[in-house]
């Protein structure tokens, strides 16, 4: 009865290590894209607040609509059963 609940037990605890590994993968490429959308964001809200009524919206239109969801999107791999 024992034996049967320790082998339940790896079981489950097998499962839970697949679960916990399917997901999305982040590589360099995708943080370094979050890292410059970021720094554009930044530099949009900074050239804002000083006047800036032309390189401002552009850079925030950049970081906002373009590099965070290309970030999300270069890469893509879904994990399955396999990896």
């Amino acid at each position: 009865m024992a034996e049967a609940r320790k082998a339940k037990g790896r079981k489950a605890g097998a499962r839970g290590d697949r679960e916990t590994r399917r997901g999305f993968r982040f590589g360099p490429l995708n943080y370094a894209v979050f890292g410059a959308g970021f720094a554009t964001i930044v530099l949009g809200y900074v050239l804002l607040d000083a006047g800036s009524v032309t390189a401002a919206p552009f850079l925030l239109i950049l970081g906002y609509a373009i590099l965070l969801p290309l970030g999300l999107l270069i890469g893509w791999k879904k994990l399955g059963a396999g990896d």
